[in-house]
């Protein structure tokens, strides 16, 4: 067998960990490649000078189970959902924490006749909710077309390829194209689409907390990786060694693609020190309503670390810096999308604390104390970005923040737990949200119901493509470039849901 060459090993290690870091510079090939992504940038001409943009995704790794996220308090939906979770997931109604909308009181009832409450870790969502800034858009999933019950059940229609699998649904969710092979995700083709108005950015404008992910992958725009501490440097390179593997990348050799990447990894060893030393002044006791290092869960009172909080903040930093101008040692950016994760969401067993001995601790357990992490760190948020209202006006009004997760899960107890299902709610928190509203409609909570597909899954009555194209309008993707962003939106009946 032939012997590895040592040299070519370590110029694939050096460019798998520096890809990910690396500041989102046009790739060569690429750029030359999809000409007809940035021409169609140059339409994106409802951007003024002085506009800024950030769109933030929470992706609840593991398929959340919003069933005891938003319940209806109506008592007959109630109890329809009360004799299905019982005894293991049913929450008691008296804990649920009202949904009311502004300037209304705790018996609110909605034009359609429904009424919803909280799960009673999160008291901050609904706080948001009542000051008109968190949405909830409920039964949204992955779709090839609208489908109804008696569609999904003939087999004739087309459904999502791999319902109910995590690794297929989490890349669905993040490219909106469940029916044609990954190449890109919807983030990443809105970066794509806005690069344009973007000349010269000191960095991506994709920002990743989580590593790489699919929803930022782009063809002319990279995603830049980024820890909860700062930029992911390579300070420990120099000297001797860093021009060894800038030879090893090609800066020395007349390879166009080598050349490329090996720019690629310089640019991100230049600016590393650039990134950090303009989120310099916004680290933790900056924030006057502090990201919880640690969440303590109001209902069981337990206390845990909390790996979101970080992310939260480290994008917050981002987004002061973004909106900084580079004559004061910010970016200046005009759009920035930023991508954070959680895990931990997929609860077949240990989701509550119930036991035959123990029924009242359905309130406590690892649900209870996700709830309360997400509840607790999108407030931080929220007020972070109010916070910086007096430095930019207007910049609690321009980002928004949202969540996604591989799917929703079953109404019915697995025993233990909940199992993998489809159509979910979901969250949008920011100032330019229309929030103190919920979007969408409620499945009837009725196993064999007219939303089930027959176990507890619902089916999506709203298109994640229709989510989606809502908040990309709403960032800046004009309608003429929507079908470029998202091939199937033109299947549904509306592109814009309203929320924001």
């Amino acid at each position: 067998m032939e012997k590895q060459d040592i040299s070519a090993i370590t110029r694939r290690e050096f460019i798998r960990r520096t890809a990910c870091a690396a500041l989102g510079t046009a790739a060569m090939t690429s750029a030359i490649r999809d000409l007809r992504f940035m021409n169609a940038a140059v339409a994106q001409s409802n951007i003024g000078p002085n506009d800024y943009k950030a769109l933030v995704c929470i992706f609840l790794q593991g398929g959340n189970d919003a069933n005891n996220l938003v319940i209806p308090t109506i008592a007959s939906e109630y109890n329809n959902y009360a004799a299905i979770r019982t005894p293991v997931l049913a929450l008691p109604q008296g804990s649920l924490l009202n949904l009311v909308p502004p300037g209304t009181s705790n018996n609110y009832v909605d034009p359609a006749g429904h009424s919803f409450g909280l799960h009673p870790a999160c008291p901050e969502l609904a706080q948001l909710f009542y000051e008109g800034k968190l949405a909830t858009l409920f039964n949204t999933g992955t779709l090839v077309y609208p489908l109804t019950r008696v569609q999904y059940q003939s087999n004739v229609f087309q459904k999502p390829p791999q319902l109910f699998s995590h690794a297929d649904q989490v890349t669905q969710w993040q490219t909106s194209i469940p029916d044609q092979p990954p190449t890109t995700g919807w983030g990443g083709r809105c970066a794509d689409l806005l690069n344009s108005v973007q000349p010269g950015a000191p960095i991506s404008l994709s920002v990743s907390l989580a590593g790489a992910n699919t929803f930022e992958v782009g063809n002319v725009i990279s995603q830049y990786s980024v820890s909860t501490s700062g930029a992911i440097s390579l300070a420990g390179i120099s000297g001797a060694r860093l021009t060894a593997l800038t030879n090893i990348l090609g800066l020395s050799y007349p390879n166009l693609q080598a050349q490329a990447y090996a720019g690629v990894a310089q640019h991100s060893i230049q600016s590393s020190g650039l990134l950090n030393n303009a989120i310099t002044n916004t680290a933790g006791n900056y924030w006057t309503n502090p990201f919880p290092g640690t969440v303590t869960n109001q209902v069981s009172g337990g206390k845990f670390s909390s790996s979101l909080a970080p992310q939260l903040q480290m994008i917050a930093r981002l987004i002061e810096a973004g909106k900084r101008a580079t004559t004061n040692a910010g970016f200046g950016m005009k759009r920035q999308i930023f991508f954070c994760q959680v895990g931990g969401y997929d609860l077949h067993t240990g989701q509550t604390n119930y036991s035959s001995t123990t029924p009242g601790n359905v309130l406590t357990g690892a649900h209870s104390n996700l709830f309360a992490e997400l509840s607790q760190c999108l407030y931080a948020f929220q007020r972070a970005m109010e916070q910086l209202e007096p430095l930019y006006p207007g910049i609690s009004s321009s980002v928004t923040a949202f969540t996604a997760s591989d799917f929703g899960r079953t109404l019915p107890s697995n025993g233990q737990g909940s199992d993998h299902g489809w159509g979910s709610h979901h969250l949008i928190v920011g100032g330019a949200v229309k929030g103190g509203k919920s979007y969408g409609k409620f499945p009837t909570l009725t196993v064999n119901g007219p939303d089930d597909t027959s176990t507890g899954r619902w089916i999506p009555t709203t298109a994640i493509d229709q989510y989606f194209a809502t908040l990309a309008t709403w960032f800046g993707v004009d309608n003429s470039n929507l079908a470029t962003v998202f091939p199937n939106l033109r299947r549904f009946a509306a592109s814009n849901l309203g929320f924001i």
